[in-house]
């Protein structure tokens, strides 16, 4: 198994490593395009807070590790959420007939869907990073999973949801364990976030297999305008 220390910061490690190829760079500040995904990570120089200003630009709200050193003064709070990572400890993934690979063609109906039931931030061009599939009812995309963040070694399952009417039928399950069987085909290992206080996903993530890494914050600030920093 790979080093499981790049999971400390995935956004950096993802865009310094499989998926440089995407990153928009300032020195120690690295972002996936705005269209893909509205993170940003950073490595520990200490030039770091110039280099993310410089890169997001004023007024911006950009993610934040758990890592760096507190921002210079003017920088304002954002989001704040308690949050936990799991990854693939004993999990038996399965590729589930049912599931549909998704694609392009298919980017309205999921933003629809993540807009109705609120898994995370899906963009339009997120379908890049990985494989996303599908379940259908009566040819309507009811559920989905795909990949985002790809540190070495590691691919992140993300975008997990239901619609709320097709809930308790254990859609989510066959698509987290399709998706995770094609992490493994190619040699990677599964991992995942999601809230703390999601304590029904959390229990379901670790009957899967999945184990409790660490506990995480999602966390953004605000870039200041009109300020040298």
């Amino acid at each position: 198994m790979a080093d499981e220390s790049v999971l400390d910061n995935v956004v950096w490690e993802s865009l310094t490593g499989p998926h440089a190829y995407l990153a928009e760079r300032r020195g120690e500040a690295a972002r996936y395009p705005v269209d893909v995904a509205p993170f940003l990570g950073a490595g520990g120089g200490p030039g770091v807070w110039a280099d993310i200003a410089a890169l997001a630009g004023p007024g911006t709200e950009v993610t934040v590790s758990p890592h760096l050193p507190e921002p210079p003064a003017g920088w304002v709070p954002g989001i704040d959420i308690a949050g936990v990572q799991l990854i693939d400890d004993h999990v038996a993934p399965v590729v589930d007939p049912d599931a549909v690979r998704l694609t392009e063609a298919d980017v309205p109906e999921m933003l629809d869907l993540v807009e109705r039931t609120q898994p995370g931030p899906l963009r339009r061009r997120t379908i890049i990073l990985g494989n996303y599939v599908g379940l259908r009812h009566e040819g309507a995309l009811v559920a989905m999973a795909g990949e985002r963040l790809r540190p070495p070694g590691y691919t992140e399952i993300s975008a997990v949801c239901t619609d709320p009417a097709f809930r308790g039928r254990g859609l989510a399950t066959r698509l987290v364990l399709t998706v995770a069987a094609g992490i493994r085909e190619r040699g990677d290992t599964p991992f995942l976030h999601t809230g703390a206080a999601n304590v029904n996903a959390i229990r379901l993530y670790e009957a899967l297999g999945f184990r409790l890494r660490r506990h995480v914050r999602f966390a953004s600030v605000f870039v200041p305008v009109g300020q040298t920093v």
